[in-house]
């Protein structure tokens, strides 16, 4: 080191580190504010164009990112990275039913988080808070798996997600041989999301859980109103079509927006 009143090199790196340092969190932080702004737009035309959203939330390696991608072939990076999905990535997914979900997922959660992290993970998981329905991924083949368990509902609760239907989904079933996971939490759908045991029934549980504002209808639409064809196939989901003299009967799946604008059409069905 140097003398009094000076500076060792030591002690100049340590500053120019920090300096660095310092300008590296401002830098994420202002990325950070752009990343939830386009969010929040993305969100906003979502609600607009009254999309249903499914988010997929989990501890930290619980395979939510290997999920999406057997689900939607999105190719989101699965790997073992905190933040690897710190911006959620958006892909559509059709259900057996025939309605198309925008599945989200969402950034691993983690115990005892940092102070400076804190913003950074609510920010991404509001996006949780926000969707119609959540489906919360644990790995049952983990020691830890009833704490991870207790840490997402947790976080979820104070997220304000008490009236948001939550699906209870124990991956990497296929490491162990018999769960008393599986036992503790009864209401769970047991997958494999590397080799697809058990996805039938968590597509079907998201069926079963979508939200009332999606209706099936049955309507004659005249020939006259051929712009309402098109915004049913490109904003609804279209199950059959057969053209008459008067018109075309349609059988699709609509949000609520779009029923009130073909509601007047509606036939038995």
């Amino acid at each position: 080191g140097g003398g009094i009143g000076t500076r060792g090199p030591g002690e100049t790196k340590l500053e120019t580190d920090r300096r660095h340092i310092r300008r590296r969190m401002e830098t994420l932080k202002d990325e950070l504010a752009e990343v939830e702004k386009h969010r929040n737009m993305l969100r906003k035309r979502r609600e607009k164009d009254g999309i249903i959203t499914c988010a997929i939330v989990g501890y930290t390696n619980a395979g939510k990112s290997t999920l999406m991608n057997y689900l939607t072939d999105a190719g989101v990076l699965a790997q073992d990275k905190l933040f690897a999905t710190l911006d959620p990535t958006s892909r559509a997914l059709k259900l057996p039913s025939g309605v198309t979900v925008m599945m989200i997922d969402t950034v691993g959660l983690v115990r005892r988080l940092p102070h400076h992290l804190v913003e950074a993970f609510r920010s991404t998981l509001e996006e949780a808070a926000q969707s119609d329905i959540i489906l919360n991924v644990c790995d049952a083949s983990s020691d830890e798996a009833r704490t991870h368990m207790k840490v997402t509902t947790d976080l979820l609760e104070s997220l304000g997600c008490g009236d948001t239907p939550i699906i209870t989904v124990l991956n990497k079933c296929d490491l162990i041989d018999n769960s008393t996971l599986a036992q503790d939490f009864r209401a769970c759908i047991k997958i494999s999301a590397k080799n697809g045991t058990g996805i039938d029934n968590l597509l079907s549980a998201i069926d079963e859980n979508l939200p009332v504002r999606i209706k099936r209808v049955k309507l004659l639409i005249p020939f006259a109103n051929a712009g309402l064809t098109s915004e049913i196939r490109s904003k609804g989901t279209l199950i059959s079509e057969d053209y008459l003299a008067e018109g075309v009967i349609i059988e699709a799946i609509v949000d609520e927006v779009l029923y009130s604008k073909v509601k007047n059409f509606e036939i038995e069905q």
